[in-house]
């Protein structure tokens, strides 16, 4: 089975990437994030997986498409509900190019973070499949939280502290959760 692998980041993918080996699947990764801002952690975290991809044999697709406008636009017209925004406009893009490259199925490293909301994950993982008539494989990947964040440190690897968009930065950095211009 050739899998189409949407990676957020690097370290993200290290335990995704384990498991989905072991079952035998031929995994190709997808980097497409036009949410993750500035432009600097954009760059770091691409340049991170690229290097993890050679180290780790995973064939890589890039698409560094970075249109800073729209995915503002988008997420501030679902104001509290953004990462709908986020996770939609990323998994459709995976499942377009994996239907577009004959990809037998599509997962995502979104799946391993514990901060993301899996139920919506798993919900537009499973729409898309249904429009584009590939497999989602939905795999709660966050048992391996911990494994994949000690081999991310022991591979002195690029680890973010934010899950990638200027809101969430915001938040992280010194903003108040309830600030009415990110809700």
């Amino acid at each position: 089975m050739r899998v189409l692998l949407h990676i957020c980041c690097a370290p993200c993918c290290i335990y995704t990437l384990k498991t989905l080996r072991k079952e035998n699947v031929d995994v190709t990764g997808y980097f497409y994030n036009p949410n993750i801002h500035p432009f600097i952690e954009f760059s770091k975290r691409l340049t991170t997986l690229e290097n993890y991809a050679r180290i780790s044999l995973l064939p890589l697709i890039v698409d560094d498409e970075y249109n800073l406008r729209d995915f503002l636009k988008g997420a501030i017209d679902y104001g509290k509900d953004r990462c709908l925004f986020c996770y939609s406009i990323r998994l459709e893009k995976t499942f377009k190019k994996a239907y577009e490259e004959k990809y037998n199925a599509v997962t995502t490293t979104l799946l391993y973070s514990k901060y993301q909301r899996h139920d919506d994950i798993k919900k537009m993982g499973l729409d898309f499949s249904e429009k584009f008539n590939i497999s989602f494989i939905y795999m709660d990947f966050r048992l391996g939280w911990k494994e994949g964040i000690e081999e991310s440190k022991r591979l002195n690897m690029y680890r973010q502290n934010y899950c990638g968009c200027i809101f969430s930065e915001y938040e992280r950095y010194g903003g108040k959760k309830n600030d009415t211009w990110i809700r």
